[in-house]
């Protein structure tokens, strides 16, 4: 039953097109590729995105008695006082300096709200990913996920039989795959992607923002709150996260990641809430798209979402192989 709820999210790709690996590292930084052997379905190690340097600073917050601007899109003040032009198209805004404004809202308490509203503690899920290319074909893979704690993520794929079996194991920052009947599990980085979509390994094994990223700025406005995010290493995916949260659910509803530069590298897009149980309720559905990939797109669908224990053993790398035993 749970594979025909699966299956019924296909109407979504529907028209749309199939992406590929995320290839912006190599444009970025050019990160060197792994040495693993490849993964079929997956971004070829010698593809491997490069890790994202950091971006422009954070999204401006309004400075005390600022001139007459768009309720809750104040600029940041220059030394000089006048407000600092619009970033250009893409780029993300610069960090004003640290400005303590009456009313800020706790940046940290609100990233934590985010998390704890997404997804339980510990938990298991089903989900669909459905890569989609220019000419409407696509490719749908789907997953069993365990996470325990901010930081352990445990995948199983479930299909397609090619790669039936395989599982993936996230600690922190450090992730490894494990192919049936190749022998040990192999290192994978984040930027790759081990379904070849626009969704990379980060965000197929998502942990807790607060794991990953400090709260730089707060922005609030009526219809929303931005938070900008800053990586707290440089082994995180992105550098820069623009998050926009609905003030009303506390969840996102736009994720923009960004480059060092300041070059938006994708926007995720969360949509469908759903009712999970259990009094969780939160978008069923991440869509995905990128400028660097114009005109190929991932979604991803929560099929189930639910609280559950799990020890410590099942994130090991020994475990992998029986990732299967917890279903």
């Amino acid at each position: 039953m749970q594979m025909q709820r699966l299956t019924s999210v296909h109407s979504l790709a529907t028209g749309r097109f199939l992406a590929t690996s995320l290839l912006c590292g190599a444009l970025l930084l050019g990160v060197p590729a792994l040495g693993e052997a490849q993964v079929p379905g997956a971004t070829p190690p010698g593809a491997a995105a490069a890790a994202v340097a950091p971006a422009p600073g954070a999204v401006a917050q309004p400075a005390a008695s600022p001139p007459a601007e768009a309720p809750g899109q104040p600029l940041a003040p220059t030394a000089a006082g006048q407000p600092a032009a619009p970033p250009a198209a893409g780029q993300l805004p610069a960090s004003p300096a640290a400005q303590p404004a009456a009313g800020e809202l706790d940046g940290v308490a609100l990233l934590q709200e985010v998390d704890r509203r997404l997804q339980p503690a510990s938990y298991e899920a089903y989900r669909k990913l459905i890569n989609i290319e220019p000419s409407g074909r696509t490719k749908e893979f789907v997953f069993y996920t365990a996470k325990k704690g901010i930081d352990k993520v445990v995948g199983l794929f479930l299909s397609p039989a090619s790669e039936k079996g395989r599982a993936t194991l996230r600690l922190g920052e450090n992730m490894w795959l494990f192919i049936p009947n190749v022998g040990k599990p192999m290192r994978i980085t984040s930027l790759q992607s081990v379904t070849g979509g626009v969704f990379n390994n980060s965000d197929i094994l998502q942990v807790d923002y607060t794991a990953e990223y400090d709260v730089a700025n707060v922005e609030r406005s009526p219809q929303s709150l931005k938070l900008s995010l800053k990586a707290k290493n440089s082994s995180v995916a992105y550098d820069r996260l623009l998050m926009t949260v609905d003030p009303t659910t506390l969840q996102p509803s736009t994720i923009e990641c960004y480059a060092a530069s300041g070059l938006l590298i994708k926007t995720l897009h969360f949509s469908k809430p759903q009712d999970f149980g259990g009094g969780l309720v939160r978008p069923s559905v991440i869509e995905t798209d990128s400028p660097l990939q114009k005109g190929y797109k991932s979604v991803m669908v929560f099929a189930k979402l639910q609280a559950r224990e799990f020890s410590d053993e099942v994130f090991t790398l020994n475990y992998l192989p029986r990732v299967q035993e917890l279903r």
